[in-house]
């Protein structure tokens, strides 16, 4: 576990500064676009305007959870590496803090509230099938209808495919586990290049958002 904690803490390190993936920015600005009557980033509530909800899992050192922030939404960004906490917090603006929430939790076990969007970058692939297809459901059952699932999976043809601890699923299975979405965008891509790292790596990803219809 140290030397993986160690590695994870260069990770954050080398990606901290870099933007949010464009999954999380096409959902943020399609949930911008239904909001527009409301003249801001929130939805309308018995209370008035209210932020949206977002739960970051395997936030890292929160490229996409920042991004969230400055949008004007209320974060729950979650990592079972204690350097995340330590990155996000570092990097996060003093004035958006008061909107962000982090938690040191392992995602195959940590409990999902129902939110306006589960953003998922490259994290769900760590973990393996018996813990994988879990929390699979329970993202699910926190999405509402007209809630979004943003993700970044790993293809069957990744290089981390023969892991028996990851899950790397191929496309058509994934498109088939978002019955009761609208997929709104879909992306797939296979190529060797290095990892932030610079570990040689074949990539096959998978990227997608997703509306909550049924």
């Amino acid at each position: 576990m140290g030397a993986d904690s160690e590695h994870w803490s260069d990770y954050y390190a080398v990606t901290v500064e870099r933007p949010a993936w464009p999954t999380v920015r096409f959902a943020v600005d399609r949930f911008r676009e239904e909001d527009a009557p409301a003249a801001g980033p929130g939805r309308s509530g018995r209370d008035g305007l209210e932020p949206r909800f977002a739960v970051d899992l395997g936030c890292g050192a929160g490229r996409d959870a920042r991004e969230l922030l400055r949008a004007g939404w209320r974060v729950l960004a979650v990592d079972r590496e204690p350097a995340a906490r330590v990155a996000l917090e570092a990097a996060a603006e003093p004035d958006l803090r008061a909107r962000l929430q982090i938690h040191v939790e392992d995602l195959a076990t940590v409990a999902i509230p129902r939110c306006d969007l589960v953003n998922a970058s490259l994290c769900l692939p760590f973990l393996a099938p018996d813990a994988f297809f879990p929390t699979w459901r329970r993202i699910v059952a926190a999405l509402d209808p007209g809630s979004r699932f943003a993700a970044m999976l790993f293809g069957d043809h990744d290089g981390s495919a023969t892991d028996s601890t990851m899950t790397c699923l191929p496309p058509d299975r994934i498109k088939d586990d978002l019955a009761g979405f609208e997929i709104e965008h879909w992306s797939v891509e296979e190529d060797d290049r290095p990892t932030a790292l610079g570990e040689p790596h074949h990539f096959h990803l998978v990227e997608f958002v997703a509306r909550r219809v049924e």
